[in-house]
């Protein structure tokens, strides 16, 4: 498989920008991801998929509290900031310990539990999470799509009318 044809394909699925955190308050770590996923409703698990360089993922093991920060709208330099290897990532930023985990204000869900396994595919760990927490605000979530941030927005039910494929 032609690696650059699968990125384009990749780059057509819209995804929720998040940023996984875990530490204490003396040492954040953070990254921003777009590969996550719910995974279990019982019990209520999610999926986090980490590159295997990622610094994030060398802080994490089985037990480890686990945020999620899925990102609002007006958080893309903050998505930006997260995905910046190169800089102190909580510096100067407003941020608290909840549920065990590093937690961003004014998020738009946020997700935290403990890491229950983590599985190795191919260049990435899939970290399968234990939800203990799980909260929503009235504000609009971040999306990635086509290498750009955006938002969703709904269509009117009028607006999509059912028909049959033929296969």
């Amino acid at each position: 498989m032609d690696e650059q044809r699968f990125k384009n394909a990749m780059s057509q699925l819209a995804a929720a920008v998040t940023i996984v955190t875990t530490g204490s308050e003396e040492a954040p770590h953070g990254t921003t991801v777009s590969a996550f996923m719910s995974l279990s409703l019982d019990p209520p698990m999610v999926l986090v998929s980490l590159d295997q360089r990622s610094s994030l993922l060398a802080q994490l093991e089985v037990g480890s509290a686990i945020g999620i920060n899925v990102l609002s709208t007006n958080q893309g330099a903050l998505a930006r900031r997260f995905a910046d290897k190169r800089v102190d990532r909580f510096a100067d930023i407003d941020w608290c310990m909840a549920d065990g985990a590093p937690k961003l204000p004014n998020n738009h869900t946020w997700v935290a539990g403990t890491v229950s396994r983590m599985i190795e595919a191919g260049d990435h760990t899939l970290v399968l999470v234990d939800v203990c927490c799980a909260e929503v605000n009235s504000n609009q979530p971040l999306l990635y799509w086509q290498r750009e941030f955006g938002t969703h927005g709904a269509i009117e039910p009028g607006d999509v009318k059912a028909r049959a494929v033929e296969t």
